[in-house]
């Protein structure tokens, strides 16, 4: 009754096993050849790099078109919701990928930050037109009951609009695509984050696989297996280089990562909360970020090297490593803990966060 379909599980490990390969292959030799035909990052832009040498800076390039390989030539590629992610995170990627050409002075094309936005919007809403959308959230002062959000809607001559899902479904994207996008500083910590997000959502997937035997959820968990089989080995190849600061990144990978969390969270039957717990701390620090820009009348889409946890937290002597190891487990051991908790459970996690970001910058003041 509580085995995983054997064929599924079969394929879920080739696919784990061939993308740590493909993955390695990879990684060894086009970071090799990025070093010669000169494809690296200008540290010297960025001050808190310090004065490090030139690193490889297309990586990132090379791992989406893995992963782009691999679902061609092992999944589905008519599967509707393959079909979606495979387009739609391939133009988030290209119009970071313009952006990062910039960085390394290949073009001189600058993308604006609200171009960016705007387009990704864009891309959500389309993402909600095709389906994959937030139809319900859960009523956290109430056990046993959920918001429909699809039963509000304006209805305009024969067309039916969902305002309130739709907007749901963007400001998600929203929030997991900057709480990603803001943590990619210090070595290793956005690909680790990320990989305890895929974790974390594995583990809902065979929980899912194995409990809700309807066949839409049967569908979506088998899709969302495959897809993580593919995603996380790779990053535990990558992230494994990038702590060492062997190469960068990148936005368009960081981007697409996003893209992938955001979604497979939605495809995996909405566990947007506990996908959301293990971002929190970034989520939060997110959002303090953008009101301290507001509150100092600074542009909110802005980088800067002031007010981000992890140089607030730099500022507070902390070193790199402690801060990657401070959000590895708190990211880790919140994921797991709102495996099992219940909806209010889930939201003491939040206010304890929430705590913890107050007293690192409350800690900050009173050191100034």
């Amino acid at each position: 009754m509580f085995n995983l379909d054997l064929p599924i599980l079969t394929k879920a490990l080739f696919l784990f096993g061939v993308s740590i390969i493909t993955t390695s292959i990879i990684v060894f030799l086009f970071s090799s050849l990025f070093r010669k035909i000169n494809l690296l990052d200008h540290p010297e832009r960025y001050p808190h790099e310090g004065k490090r040498k030139p690193i490889p800076y297309w990586m990132w390039i090379i791992l989406y078109i893995n992963f782009l390989i691999l679902c061609l030539s092992f999944l589905d590629v008519w599967y509707k919701k393959l079909l979606i992610i495979l387009v739609l995170g391939g133009i988030i990627t290209l119009i970071s990928f313009i952006d990062d050409l910039e960085t390394i002075d290949i073009i001189k094309v600058k993308v604006p930050p609200i171009f960016r936005l705007l387009v990704q919007i864009g891309i959500w809403a389309i993402i909600w037109i095709t389906s994959i959308k937030i139809g319900y959230i859960s009523n956290i002062f109430a056990w046993a009951w959920v918001i429909n959000l699809e039963s509000y809607f304006l209805q305009w001559w024969a067309y039916t609009i969902y305002l309130i899902p739709l907007a749901f479904t963007i400001v998600w994207y929203v929030i997991v695509f900057n709480s990603i996008n803001w943590s990619d500083v210090i070595p290793g910590l956005t690909s680790w984050l990320v990989e305890i997000s895929f974790l974390i959502l594995l583990v809902l997937t065979i929980k899912l696989y194995l409990t809700d035997i309807s066949e839409v959820a049967k569908e979506n968990s088998e899709f969302v297996l495959l897809l993580l089989s593919i995603l996380i080995p790779s990053i535990i190849v990558y992230w494994f280089f990038d702590v060492k600061k062997k190469f960068l990144i990148g936005d368009s990978w960081t981007m697409f990562l996003a893209f992938m969390i955001a979604t497979l969270a939605i495809i995996s039957w909405w566990k947007i909360a506990t996908a959301a717990t293990v971002l929190w701390m970034y989520i939060i620090d997110s959002f303090y970020v953008i009101l301290m820009r507001l509150y100092n009348k600074k542009n909110p889409l802005k980088w800067d090297t002031i007010h981000h946890l992890h140089f607030r937290l730099g500022k507070l002597w902390f070193s790199q490593n402690f801060i990657r190891n401070l959000v590895y487990s708190l990211s880790f051991l919140f994921g797991i803990w709102a495996i099992f908790l219940d909806k209010v459970g889930k939201l003491i996690i939040f206010f304890i966060l929430m705590i913890i970001v107050f007293l690192i910058t409350k800690i900050l003041s009173l050191k100034k």
